[in-house]
């Protein structure tokens, strides 16, 4: 994708406050990634040092998608899952800047998850989205499988609940 370059995060004070604002943002506009509206700048930042800090002990892996100097979207691999599933990962805080929608770029960063998730002999990965307003369409574009669908899972960002809809996909070795 031209002008956008996808690599794995770590933490530093820009990296961190560019990740807050792309977390309160798409809060603010219903995002269902497991924060509430209005979004504390100062509890986003927490949540990105913390993730981060993971990311250093190697049970995780986030990856910005940069334009230029500017990281307009995020999507985290997990990879600490207990030890009778060595062979899966899970795909979490899937999130692009509303100015930069539309272009491909929450599509690139699955598909350099998935890359990154098979280069670390991961061949299952499962993820979860809202009901309502998630990216359904997009992970099934993706080829993700419907395990099945949970109602009333979590409260959506500005009230009420949704339920969530399960997904998994094989991938490497798996596939």
């Amino acid at each position: 994708m031209p002008g956008i370059d996808i690599k794995a995060l770590s933490a530093s004070p820009p990296v961190c406050g560019m990740l807050s604002d792309i977390l309160v943002e798409v809060v603010a506009n219903g995002g269902s990634v497991s924060f509430m509206h209005p979004l504390d700048p100062a509890m986003a930042r927490a949540f990105w040092d913390k993730s981060l800090a993971a990311a250093a002990r190697g049970e995780r892996v986030v990856l910005g998608a940069w334009d230029g100097e500017v990281i307009v979207g995020t999507v985290t691999l997990l990879l600490d899952c207990p030890p009778n599933q060595p062979h899966r990962a899970e795909i979490a805080k899937l999130m692009t800047r509303l100015s930069h929608r539309g272009r491909g770029i929450a599509a690139a960063l699955m598909r350099a998850a998935e890359v990154l998730a098979a280069s670390r002999g991961r061949t299952l990965l499962v993820l979860d989205t809202a009901t309502e307003d998630g990216a359904a369409a997009l992970y099934e574009g993706l080829g993700y499988t419907l395990a099945g669908e949970i109602p009333d899972y979590a409260l959506k960002p500005h009230g009420g609940l949704t339920g969530t809809l399960i997904y998994w996909k094989r991938i490497g070795d798996g596939h």
